[in-house]
């Protein structure tokens, strides 16, 4: 009787001991998310970028972790959207216009419309995607659209008083913008902005167009000297922001609430700052001995009429695409940016 008592009470010292010494279970690791985004660090749009990475981990207590990799140290800008789609990241920030014809129905955006500004700009851009989901996007989770403010002609030596002087310029541009400089009668290079400042220094083109924030946050203001404020012709460059669809899927549901409640607010965010770094741009452009050159009423209304073909050809080449509702994009579009600029 004695010998079983003993082994009774061994056992359970042995097992309190386990108990005591045993490891309690460990909290789940964090999920880990990569974030790609070719502005460089110091960009304000960067700033935004990694402060909505620091946002989600924050909502979602650290059950989240997001790595950033800015001026595109992860994919560059033209690889960032297939980038998100095969997972070289999870996230991606970059130009829709830098894989030009692979979103047509969202390129009606970037038109030359007259837009005024980033704001208004963005809402035209978001409030169109809600309208039309267009498919060209659906292999990825759109996260939000934005765009920048006016996109506007700047040169290093020569004015650009009227449409005349735009003949025969060589310019960086892209997508929407080469068409519209092509309109004006300029000749485009295509090219990605982190390689404008050093084209236009080297002289191997003669300037670019680009909206205001750009002489700072890309500090254009340095090597150009003139501005050519022609806001009847100006066309806006989208943004987007978009997750690897399968990642997105595999995350648990209450986190996508919170990362869908982050999106709203720095969609907001992401207008507004193209608004303030325009003027900021502007500033930075003057303090560098820049001259703003104003169009009157006449003259911006030949620069409006030559480049309502680029609205044009966009119809009838997404029709012969097979895009029946080419001409109600360009009119949802064009009714937008009169709303939003009042």
């Amino acid at each position: 009787m004695k010998k079983k008592i003993f082994l009774f009470f061994l056992v359970a010292a042995v097992g309190i001991a386990f108990m005591t010494v045993a490891p309690l279970p460990s909290q789940a690791a964090p999920i880990k998310l990569t974030y790609s985004c070719f502005f460089p660090p110091k960009h304000i749009q960067s700033k935004l970028a990694e402060s909505w990475c620091r946002e989600v981990e924050k909502r979602t207590n650290g059950r989240v972790k997001v790595e950033y990799y800015p001026a595109g140290t992860l994919t560059k800008a033209k690889q960032c959207y297939d980038g998100v789609v095969t997972g070289l990241s999870d996230i991606g920030f970059s130009v829709l216009a830098y894989t030009r014809g692979r979103f047509p129905v969202l390129a009606a955006i970037d038109l030359p419309m007259g837009y005024t500004s980033g704001m208004a700009a963005t809402q035209v851009v978001m409030d169109f995607y809600k309208e039309f989901n267009p498919k060209e996007v659906q292999d990825t989770k759109v996260m939000y659209l934005h765009s920048h403010g006016p996109g506007l002609v700047h040169t290093k030596d020569k004015p650009v008083k009227k449409l005349e002087d735009m003949k025969g310029l060589k310019l960086r541009g892209h997508g929407t913008s080469a068409l519209v400089q092509k309109a004006l009668g300029a000749t485009p290079v295509a090219k990605p902005m982190p390689e404008c400042y050093q084209m236009i220094q080297k002289g191997v083109v003669e300037g670019a167009s680009y909206p205001f924030e750009a002489n700072k946050g890309w500090r254009l203001g340095e090597v150009t000297n003139f501005a050519t404020a022609a806001f009847s012709a100006a066309y806006t460059t989208t943004f987007f922001v978009a997750m690897n669809k399968d990642k997105w899927n595999s995350l648990p549901k209450d986190i996508q609430k919170i990362i869908d409640a982050v999106n709203e607010e720095w969609v907001i965010k992401h207008g507004e700052e193209w608004d303030k770094s325009d003027l900021k741009g502007i500033q930075f452009f003057l303090s560098k001995g820049g001259t703003i050159i104003g169009l009157d009423a006449k003259e911006a209304a030949r620069w409006k009429k030559a480049v309502a073909p680029v609205a044009e050809k966009y119809v009838a080449d997404m029709k012969k695409k097979g895009f029946k509702d080419a001409q109600k994009y360009v009119d949802y579009v064009r009714a937008s940016v009169d709303k939003y600029s009042k």
